[in-house]
């Protein structure tokens, strides 16, 4: 098993490069070739067309975009993402803060968006043919034509508006202060300093947005689960161990769902990636300072050097994820291991 998903992790590692590069490269030139000067728009009106041209050179603007692409590559390789055009600042340093933040948000949206499916999936099943199967099924449909931002909205208004009971803007409440940053993640770090009030504070600024998250999977996972075991208890080895006095409940959590539950670790896969682009409109509603709000300061500001380091850390999120996917997709169905 361990090295057959080091040779699956490998592959994939070879894969990402090619991508990598292509989407790099679209990214870069298209930018290059959008009517707009971010130069021009990060100085103020009394500048002159000299300061524009001085910081053109400065910035490496002034040559040809495959000559800048070059430039910009090489320093990538060094880990350098080049300097923020609007925030005169290192891109490295704006996206080592906010990357954190909205890892701490995927990560919290997957967890509640799986185990909700899950859980709803199994209760779908149980109820299956009965008049409760139906409306929680009409229930995800609605769910799932509501957008991640309009549930975003509306969680704001009932539970942070009319009923305040969890807050809704930044990561932290004003009065706390934040605990010595060590790896970055606010959790970790409050645990590690020993600040319970900030970890208790970051948990509940984590609510909303991650729910806003999770509902756009839960419903998929649930009905794609369901779907799947209508599926299997109609197999073979489902009706032996019926007829073997196995009980309905062991059949289900022991034989059934471990077969069932593939195409769902699919669907997580394909939907992890999607939940990362999900973040720039839910962490913009909530004030969230993390990779998505980055980003669209970054586009308002026509910042460039900022938008093509925050697109190519996307792609690499969501090649992560996918790997991860695959290797839990690995571990959960022998016939691949045999392959």
């Amino acid at each position: 098993m361990t090295r057959i998903a080091l040779q699956l992790l490998l592959r994939r590692l070879l894969l990402a490069i090619p991508i990598l590069l292509c989407v790099s490269a679209l990214v870069f030139v298209i930018l290059r070739l959008l009517p707009a000067d971010p130069i021009a728009m990060s100085l103020p009106p009394g500048a002159t067309p000299e300061d524009v041209e001085r910081l053109k050179r400065d910035f490496g603007l002034d040559r040809p975009i495959p000559a800048q692409y070059l430039i910009w590559f090489g320093k990538l390789l060094t880990g350098d993402l080049g300097s923020s055009i609007f925030f005169r600042r290192g891109v490295g340093e704006l996206v080592g803060k906010a990357l954190p933040a909205t890892l701490e948000l995927v990560t919290a949206g997957l967890i509640l968006g799986v185990a909700t499916g899950l859980a709803g999936g199994l209760v779908m099943f149980s109820w299956r043919g009965g008049v409760r199967e139906q409306a929680l099924d009409f229930s995800t449909t609605v769910f799932m034509a509501i957008p991640e931002f309009l549930w975003a909205i509306l969680l704001i208004l009932t539970l942070g508006v009319a009923a305040p009971l969890l807050p809704f803007i930044g990561r932290l409440d004003p009065g706390i202060a934040l605990p010595p940053a060590v790896t970055g993640f606010l959790l970790i770090d409050s645990v590690l300093s020993g600040r319970w009030s900030a970890l208790g504070s970051a948990l509940l600024h984590l609510v909303l947005p991650s729910v806003a998250l999770a509902i756009g999977l839960a419903p998929l996972i649930m009905r794609v689960l369901r779907s799947s075991l209508l599926e299997t208890i109609l197999e073979d080895y489902i009706m032996q161990a019926r007829l073997r006095g196995v009980s309905e409940r062991r059949i289900l959590l022991a034989h059934a769902l471990k077969n069932a539950v593939l195409p769902t670790i699919s669907l997580i896969g394909v939907q992890g990636g999607f939940m990362f682009g999900g973040t720039v409109l839910v962490e913009m509603i909530f004030a969230y300072p993390g990779l998505g709000n980055l980003m669209v300061d970054a586009v308002r500001n026509h910042d460039l050097p900022v938008i093509q380091a925050v697109a190519l850390i996307y792609c690499i999120l969501v090649l992560a994820i996918n790997a991860v996917v695959d290797i839990a997709y690995l571990a959960a169905n022998p016939k691949l291991r045999l392959a």
